[in-house]
């Protein structure tokens, strides 16, 4: 394990730690990123002070309860700011969420909370409390992507596991495709899950019938003559799997439409399943239920007013869950105990957008793709009656990394935290327990793919890609906000803001020097759905190649080796920063 010393951390710093923090110990400390160190500087005593506050009080509630409190996560996709929480934009955009909107009201409702731009790198970093440009993890898994979120990676439900938590996954995973990344394998106790995400609906026969996918049922479309290669066309693939800790891996259900929309059901059957078992055993858990929200293709039973399948999923799936979660933890006796999130994993799929999806910008520009505040700033709330005062609106800037060091604090868990990586996530107990206004995070990272996109620090935002590269290649960058006059990011101000210019560089140069003393992971792949008790041959195949591919005068797996060499293309989202 690396320790991290004071003097280096005070070299990429720039500043003394003597200014009311207390010293760092020379190991086994957390690494947190270089921004992080600038706040503990000038508010460490007041921190530290609160601490003894806080641990008392977690100390009271362990007492009271028995155990340290329950942990559940759910988190969905694609969703802008105010779909959830907020009903007078909810009118507007056609849709209703009571239970949602009483948990709100119930505890704390966030209007900072930041994620990263797209569904697996949000969801990585939900996971490890990193940056998904730490863990390699910043391309959005799609069909047989042949990798994953890499075994050395250390989870939030490794670190509860080590803390005595019982752990489980049900949803959508969506963290990669080979063996390593299950998480089963990656410390959940037990898991049902996707290695995909929502297009799954369209890979079915449904899907190619109504053109949602075109050429991939081969079987049900008139034959080609002019076909020449029979291997082109992926013949068979995992939609939803299930296992266990050090057990096996076995496929659940097929390939049909009929079998995806199974699949919240199931989730949500189970995760109340693994919540009851665990209350009645008096075994403090863990569960993170992401739910796959809707299918792609439009459905004949209309839900909402607004008719489409964001609204439809949220109101009509997700809100139902949360109203028979929260029952189901007061039936238990155990809401007290219990700190619920609910959010979701970015923002709206704005660009490209599947036909009726519902999908759309509200309060800020920008969506899925965008290190816009419309990307990247998300429905959030905490529910935890008796510890999270009700009622409260959140101003604090919050990331979805925290939620890894934060469960692990009240978990009593810290001492897992892996100290030879940075941990982006700080701890944000102080906020959840003490309310508005005592967050620990000013600022925010926000990557496009594996380039920093936009820099977030209190109200102001600089586009690290810019929109006015003349400007920016003659030093007199025009890409400054004040996010509370400009929420849209549409009138960049020069004159204003350019004092802001050497802030926001000496942020980023820290950031940077940083991560060479601890570098980013490459890109982990392999053969794709290995270690599949009932798998079809045609799964298995994929570790084997065909025998009349077995003359070719190369290996035909080989380029499973070079994936990681393939460049990040920005232009997949024609709309990125503008």
């Amino acid at each position: 394990m690396r320790g991290i010393s004071t003097l280096a951390m005070t070299a990429a710093v720039g500043l003394t730690l003597s200014c009311g923090s207390p010293e760092l110990k020379a190991e086994k400390q957390i690494v947190h990123d270089a921004e992080f160190y600038v706040l503990q500087a000038q508010h460490g005593d007041k921190w530290a002070a609160e601490d003894k506050t806080l641990d008392q009080k977690l100390a009271e509630l362990r007492k009271k309860h028995g155990r340290p409190p329950n942990i559940i996560h759910v988190m969905w996709d694609d969703t802008a700011f105010g779909d959830v929480g907020i009903p007078a934009i909810q009118k507007v955009r056609g849709l209703e969420t009571p239970n949602l909107n009483q948990m709100a009201s119930e505890g704390m409702l966030f209007t900072r909370m930041y994620t990263e731009v797209g569904c697996t790198p949000s969801r990585a970093a939900s996971a490890t409390g990193r940056l998904a440009v730490r863990s390699g993890m910043y391309n959005i898994g799609m069909l047989l992507e042949s990798h994953g979120m890499r075994g050395e990676e250390v989870t939030i439900a490794e670190v509860l596991s080590n803390a005595g938590y019982a752990t489980a996954f049900h949803g959508k995973w969506h963290l990669g495709d080979i063996e390593e990344s299950y998480p089963h394998n990656q410390g959940f106790d037990e898991a049902f899950f996707t290695g995909y995400n929502q297009i799954l609906s369209l890979w079915t026969e449904r899907g190619e019938v109504g053109n949602g996918t075109m050429g991939l049922y081969e079987n049900i479309l008139p034959e080609d003559p002019y076909k020449k290669d029979d291997t082109f066309v992926t013949k068979d693939w995992v939609m939803v799997a299930e296992g266990t800790k050090g057990g096996e891996t076995l496929r659940w259900g097929d390939n049909t439409h009929e079998n995806y929309m199974k699949i919240d059901p199931e989730a949500q059957r189970r995760t109340l399943e693994f919540i009851e078992r665990n209350a009645k055993a008096g075994k403090p858990f863990y569960v993170a239920n992401w739910p796959m929200l809707n299918s792609f293709l439009p459905l004949p039973e209309k839900c909402a007013v607004a008719r489409s399948n964001l609204q439809a999923g949220l109101q009509c799936n997700i809100d139902p869950f949360i109203g028979k979660l929260m029952a189901k933890l007061n039936e238990l006796g155990i809401a007290e105990n219990t700190l619920v999130i609910a959010m979701a994993d970015n923002g709206p799929m704005a660009h490209n957008p599947p036909p009726g999806g519902g999908f759309a910008e509200t309060i800020f520009r920008g969506g899925k793709g965008d290190f816009l505040e419309g990307g990247a700033r998300v429905p959030a709330q905490a529910w935890w009656p008796g510890v999270i005062e009700e009622g409260q609106i959140a101003g604090d800037i919050v990331h979805e990394t925290d939620l890894f060091t934060t469960f692990a604090r009240l978990a009593g868990a810290t001492q897992y935290i892996p100290t030879d990586r940075i941990i982006d996530g700080v701890d944000q107990t102080s906020l959840l327990i003490n309310g508005d206004t005592n967050s620990r995070r000013d600022h925010v990272f926000i990557y496009a793919g594996p380039q920093l996109g936009a820099i977030v620090k209190g109200n102001y935002k600089r586009h690290m890609i810019s929109p006015d590269p003349v400007g920016e290649a003659s030093g007199i960058p025009a890409a400054f906000y004040f996010l509370p006059a400009d929420p849209r990011e549409k009138s960049p101000m020069l004159a204003n803001l350019i004092h802001l210019k050497a802030p926001f560089n000496r942020m980023n140069l820290r950031h940077k020097l940083w991560k060479e003393k601890y570098p980013d992971s490459k890109e982990k792949h392999g053969i794709p759905w290995t270690g599949i008790v009932n798998a079809s041959e045609e799964l298995k195949a994929h570790a084997k190649p065909r025998k009349e591919l077995s003359t070719l005068p190369f290996d035909p797996l080989e380029y499973i080796e070079h994936l990681d060499e393939l460049p990040f293309d920005p232009n997949m989202d024609p709309d990125l920063g503008q």
